[in-house]
């Protein structure tokens, strides 16, 4: 299996132990990967607001990068893959959208033919590899763990164009990977929810209150850890989560890790090597739960 990594701006930035976690796993599982050197940024919705046609064409030109390489995009983040997505099927859906957007590719040498299928680990982990294979690769079964699943918005939704299906539930994936990872998934009603982090320069309150939330929610319902497949869902449910306790006063101390921190700890990789000693919350907690 072999993809070409688009990893996004955040694993490269403020949460850097996503990628290094993300590499360490893809080792373990086999997966190869191009990394999409000099891609930019999705625009994570805000530049779509602002200049709908430029964010495409950002996008469309990581699109045009894959098909050379011929190979499928990766993605670590749940925004990236939202926004990709939906770049995407409007590209494919007009023929003549699609040669406006490539005539700004032009002048790089590119041209987007419409045939990249962008895939997020998380989808790779259930589709590609198989939940059967992923169980078997285990060392530590997390059986004594219960792992509340966070997608937030980007990844669930709008289904229709996400793909998600009788056939593809991606919808439950983050909950049948907990499964094969021997761990218990934890039913909660904010893990399809916003979590807030779009809000936080605007009201900053608001933010912290749908966080604190999630996580006190999650808590409640009994989870050890929350995982989740967005890094800035991650930056504001790790990151902020101080704050997000003090706004809802409350004790909260919820790990809150990273999809292939997950994975990796149960494939046998050291918590250092999968960077769970660099949160904002502890992960001690989780960790001394994984079998040696």
């Amino acid at each position: 299996m072999k993809y070409a990594f688009y990893t996004g701006c955040v694993a490269k930035g403020g949460a850097p132990e996503l990628y290094n976690s993300t590499v360490q796993v893809a080792s373990r599982l086999g997966i190869e990967f191009e990394e999409l050197v000099g891609a930019a940024c999705t625009g994570a919705g805000v530049l779509h607001e602002k200049n709908p046609v430029l964010a495409d064409t950002l996008n469309a030109r990581t699109f045009a990068m894959a098909e050379r390489l011929g190979l499928p995009i990766m993605t670590i983040c749940s925004t990236c893959q939202g926004v990709m997505t939906k770049v995407n099927y409007r590209l494919r859906s007009s023929s003549e959208y699609l040669a406006k957007i490539n005539s700004y590719l032009a002048d790089e040498g590119l041209e987007y033919k419409g045939t990249t299928e962008v895939k997020h680990l998380m989808w790779i982990l259930v589709e590609d590899i198989g939940l059967s294979k992923l169980k078997g690769m285990v060392k530590s079964p997390l059986k004594d763990i219960a792992m509340a699943p966070f997608y937030g918005c980007y990844i669930v939704r709008p289904s229709n164009k996400l793909g998600i299906d009788e056939q593809h539930k991606r919808d439950t994936y983050l909950e049948q990977i907990i499964a094969a990872l021997g761990a218990v998934a934890v039913d909660y009603s904010g893990k399809t929810r916003c979590c807030g982090f779009p809000l936080l320069t605007m009201n900053r309150t608001n933010s912290l209150t749908m966080a604190g939330n999630h996580l006190n929610d999650a808590k409640t319902k009994g989870a050890d850890a929350m995982v989740t497949p967005c890094p800035l869902c991650h930056l504001n449910l790790d990151g902020q989560q101080p704050e997000a306790a003090a706004v809802k006063k409350l004790q909260i101390g919820l790990p809150v890790v990273h999809l292939p921190q997950l994975v990796g700890l149960a494939l046998g990789s050291t918590p250092k090597e999968l960077g769970l000693n660099k949160h904002i919350v502890s992960a001690k907690t989780l960790v001394a739960k994984v079998p040696a």
